[in-house]
């Protein structure tokens, strides 16, 4: 179809494009959301759930996979079995309790915010992301190419985020 200036979007419609001359062209095209994200330093963690879908310009489920992503690291550095909200609370919340993970030392005024603004980021990420995807029909809940970008580099954030954040319980009751 882009040997004929037509792409197939997400919600399967067909739209005009430039045309491409060769087939160099046309795969280059088929990469450049893949291109794009590893220009940017997306974290290998995000690629490495999506790849999939990325190789084939799955916007839709790019985007619900890497999110998944985000509750599976949280998981592993937690032991914590919850999803969504919930594992968001368990691992994150730290008033009257040591949190299993914190951005900073949570001594400030400030670094309750970061962490309290951090738990909002998650949940919101979940909330848009996770669940709009897993029960909204593809056809219905369109992702393109530059809403896919700017979201997996959101999540590529929140895993470099993930990945400093200190294991403050296990600290705590001493076992790292």
């Amino acid at each position: 179809m882009s040997f004929e200036g037509f792409e197939l979007t997400e919600s399967c419609d067909i739209r005009e494009t430039d045309k491409v001359k060769t087939f160099s062209e046309a795969e280059e095209r088929a990469q450049n959301l893949r291109k794009t994200l590893l220009d940017r330093k997306i974290h290998s963690d995000v690629l490495t759930f999506c790849k999939a879908e990325l190789l084939v310009d799955n916007y839709f489920h790019a985007v619900f996979e890497a999110t998944k992503s985000i509750a599976e690291k949280i998981r592993i550095k937690t032991n914590l079995t919850a999803d969504g909200s919930e594992l968001v609370d368990q691992a994150f919340s730290y008033k009257g309790k040591i949190p299993y993970l914190a951005l900073n030392n949570l001594t400030t005024e400030s670094h309750e915010s970061e962490q309290k603004g951090f738990m909002n980021l998650l949940k919101g990420v979940f909330g848009t992301f996770r669940n709009t995807t897993a029960h909204a029909p593809k056809i219905t809940w369109e992702v393109n190419e530059q809403d896919a970008l700017d979201t997996l580099s959101m999540i590529s954030l929140i895993h470099r985020k993930l990945d400093k954040a200190i294991e403050a319980k296990k600290i705590y009751e001493g076992d790292l």
